[in-house]
């Protein structure tokens, strides 16, 4: 148990804030409970300056572990039709299908997102457009979240969500 709090300290220096970023949020868009906005707003807090370094970091991570667990539910679509020797198909799953690599827009959402990228690959939608739609909704995520964060917990960062132009 020391051994982790040693590395979540050394991860946690300023020199590697940006790879912690990438590491929590790759891990957070698993099927994994974990969650990656207090890493980003930490950060952010700590380091104001590196706002969209951060968000863009986070989108990343975030959506290659979104692309992982893609493929994760191809693999288990493809195990299952082989265990029990025929297509596997539900209401749920067609409804989704009719949305397409749009549904992954969702991908965003607390308890449903990741086990939607699960799902996309279990469908076997197109796996670059889920990939894209994922990055958009991610990453509006992760602006939405943060700078509303920043915006509510004075600090270091106060005036940074006021310098968002489009805000």
């Amino acid at each position: 148990m020391e051994a982790w709090s040693q590395l979540l300290e050394w991860l946690a220096l300023p020199q590697f804030g940006l790879s912690t970023v990438l590491v929590v949020s790759f891990v957070s868009a698993t099927l994994l409970p974990l969650g990656s906005e207090p890493a980003v707003f930490g950060l952010i807090q700590l380091n104001p300056e590196l706002f969209w370094p951060a968000i863009l970091v986070a989108s990343t991570g975030n959506t290659l572990g979104g692309a992982v667990s893609w493929w994760m539910g191809r693999g288990a679509h493809q195990v299952t039709n082989r265990l029990r020797g025929r297509k596997t198909e539900s209401q749920a799953l067609a409804w989704l299908e009719r949305f397409g690599p749009r549904a992954c827009l969702l991908s965003w959402l607390p308890v449903v997102g990741d086990p939607l990228c699960a799902v996309a690959g279990w469908l076997k939608l197109p796996f670059w457009p889920c990939v894209f739609y994922m990055a958009i909704g991610k990453f509006l995520r992760y602006l939405a979240m943060t700078t509303a964060l920043l915006a509510m917990v004075p600090g270091k960062s106060e005036g940074l969500a006021q310098m968002l132009w489009f805000w």
